[in-house]
């Protein structure tokens, strides 16, 4: 299992899950529902208690990695399988344009 914590600008959004199975799960953080209940990280996600199941990476987190020459490059570098998508996220999108950034949990912080 692999997780990150989400971050929209500053706040921690939610965690992002994949799970032994590779079924992902995205769970929007319980204070940040409770102080910006209509801070949605992408509008197919809008900000809601239940958490956000499916058997691939939600399109909104495959947006964020890399594509080609650089993610040839990103590949190459972390020695990451290009069909690796959680692992590729977890690699180079800690440091995204835009708001939202993805930060790995280790195994051992848990």
């Amino acid at each position: 299992m692999r997780k990150a914590s989400i971050y929209y600008k500053d706040h921690l959004a939610g965690t992002l899950t994949e799970t032994d199975d590779g079924e992902y799960v995205f769970q929007y953080d319980e204070a940040y529902i409770k102080a910006y209940p209509s801070a949605f990280i992408t509008f197919t996600m809008p900000v809601r208690f239940k958490p956000y199941n499916d058997k691939r990476l939600f399109p909104f987190f495959e947006g964020l990695i890399p594509e080609g020459w650089l993610l040839d490059i990103a590949s190459k570098n972390w020695k990451i399988n290009t069909n690796d998508r959680m692992g590729l996220l977890l690699a180079c999108c800690q440091n995204c344009i835009g708001a939202v950034s993805v930060q790995p949990i280790s195994q051992e912080n848990e």
